[in-house]
């Protein structure tokens, strides 16, 4: 299985990185966070992988999704890659970075190829 999606998120497997393309418009909750969270570690099958998530189509992720995808979410993640655009997708990068303590490196960007660039070092 190379690739996987759910009502959330597009899930693909490629050179290394695990690419992750949020759906336009979704607010995440905590069921959701779950569901996102678990058909990635399918998806992964045991494997860690850098991940780019693009979280431009993302509308909102409340605190409970937030809390548990900043621990639970981070499980079989090297490193976290996020695609923003202004200024929604970047308000919701800076508020989950400054209120949750992810354990593994995260940073957002604006270019597909310098997150490409980042997540490079974690392959």
């Amino acid at each position: 299985m190379k690739s996987i999606e759910n009502n959330y998120a597009f899930y693909k497997l490629d050179g290394g990185i695990l690419y992750i393309r949020y759906h336009i418009g979704i607010i995440i909750t905590l069921n959701a966070a779950i569901k996102i969270v678990a058909d990635r570690l399918r998806l992964q099958d045991g494997i860690s992988y850098p991940a780019l998530c693009d979280i431009r189509g993302v509308k909102e992720v409340n605190k409970p999704a937030r809390d548990y995808l900043a621990l639970e979410g981070s499980i079989l993640l090297k490193a976290v890659a996020f695609i923003i655009e202004h200024p929604m997708s970047e308000v919701l990068s800076k508020f989950y970075l400054r209120t949750t303590k992810p354990p593994v490196p995260i940073q957002s960007f604006q270019d597909l190829k310098e997150a490409e660039k980042f997540l490079a070092n974690y392959i």
